[in-house]
């Protein structure tokens, strides 16, 4: 087994205590895109990715899907073909129906018409149980708890790291609309109720910019996806 994590030639790789706020740090200070920060915890995997987007935030926010597609991918070549993967609008990463991690995400700008300096996305996703008593919460999960104890991290981190290019490539020569396709299918609770924020609907799917359309009595709500930024910490 390899010490580290091999990442392919347009990454570089970085271990951090905490990845997303110095991945915020680095982009802050003008690092390269491409910078991979990540924490092989013994019970968490965290990682964080740096971007420098050419286009305007609003599609921007692409990357958030396209990394948890990235995920995807990678987890469902490595786990037991019964493991079922999903990922909802929230960034929540599910598995088996339980959350098992969560996706993340901070930018320079927060004006969706305005190009960022820099997109930073992380994920965490739970390998091991954090307590003696993990049916207190079914709705929360970890790899191990899903039949997934032979997927290691480095294993994991360096797959991850592999469909995202692959998703990246595809998304910069074709546009958003496979990527789209792609994660429609894996979406979770589609056409199912859902609450954001005080509005409650069903979930009918999003736009052309990942965008949470939400269905209530009245009207069609669209909620950005630019709402999921979180402050760079």
């Amino acid at each position: 087994m390899s010490d580290g994590p091999v990442f392919p030639p347009l990454l570089t790789g970085v271990q951090a205590e905490d990845p997303f706020s110095q991945a915020c740090a680095e982009a802050r200070q003008g690092c390269d895109a491409g910078l991979v920060l990540y924490d092989l915890g013994l019970s968490v995997l965290q990682v964080a990715i740096v971007f420098a987007p050419e286009v305007p935030l609003a599609q921007a926010m692409a990357m958030l899907p396209l990394c948890a597609v990235g995920f995807q991918n990678a987890l469902g070549a490595l786990a037991p073909p019964e493991v079922g993967v999903h990922l909802a609008w929230n960034g929540d990463l599910r598995l088996n129906g339980a959350i098992c991690g969560q996706m993340r995400a901070a930018s320079s700008e927060s004006d969706p018409t305005q190009m960022p300096d820099w997109l930073v996305v992380a994920f965490h996703v739970k390998l091991l149980p954090q307590n003696d008593t993990p049916g207190d919460t079914p709705d929360v999960t970890t790899l191990y708890g899903e039949g997934c104890a032979e997927v290691g991290s480095v294993d994991l981190l360096e797959a991850w790291a592999r469909h995202m290019l692959v998703a990246l490539n595809r998304w910069m020569d074709d546009g958003a609309g496979p990527l789209h396709k792609e994660w429609t299918g894996l979406a979770w609770a589609m056409g199912e109720q859902m609450t954001h924020g005080d509005l409650t609907g069903s979930f009918t799917g999003v736009d052309e910019n990942f965008g949470l359309l939400l269905k209530t009595d009245k009207t069609t709500h669209l909620i950005p996806l630019t709402d999921l930024l979180e402050p760079a910490s």
